[in-house]
């Protein structure tokens, strides 16, 4: 509901909590039930939705970026929709340059809760840094 009525959200932390509770929440529930089924101690499912969150946010940027400059072909979806009905992205907010480097930055954020995982978390490392450098 949020986002059907999201013109009015104008500032990055209503933008960021729209997505979180979007996009961010389905990472977070993949990653969550995963960690959950895999028998993950607390600690680790801490570490986890650190990184589900950043991945979250990274991933939403990307899909902004794709929306304004990707190709409805490659994308496999229409475009251009947010900016046809006025809505605010992160990347009407930031402009393009700084949304790149934004999702940049949470992407390394969301590896960075990795550490703990003493390198065994490769996968998870080449989903975070796939999600902003995918063409659909």
């Amino acid at each position: 509901m949020l986002d059907l009525t999201s013109l009015e959200a104008n500032d990055l932390e209503a933008i960021s909590r729209l997505q979180r509770l979007k996009t961010g929440a389905l990472i977070n529930w993949s990653v969550e039930a995963g960690a959950i089924l895999g028998g993950a101690p607390r600690e680790a499912r801490m570490s986890l939705r650190g990184y589900a969150q950043n991945l979250g946010l990274a991933f939403q940027i990307a899909d902004d970026l794709l929306d304004a400059n990707g190709d409805e072909q490659s994308v496999g979806k229409r475009l251009r929709k947010d900016a046809a009905q006025g809505k605010q992205t992160f990347l009407t907010l930031l402009g393009e340059s700084r949304a790149r480097q934004q999702a940049e930055m949470l992407v390394e954020q969301a590896i960075g809760h990795l550490r703990s995982f003493d390198g065994r978390v490769g996968m998870l490392e080449a989903i975070a840094r796939f999600a902003i450098l995918r063409d659909r």
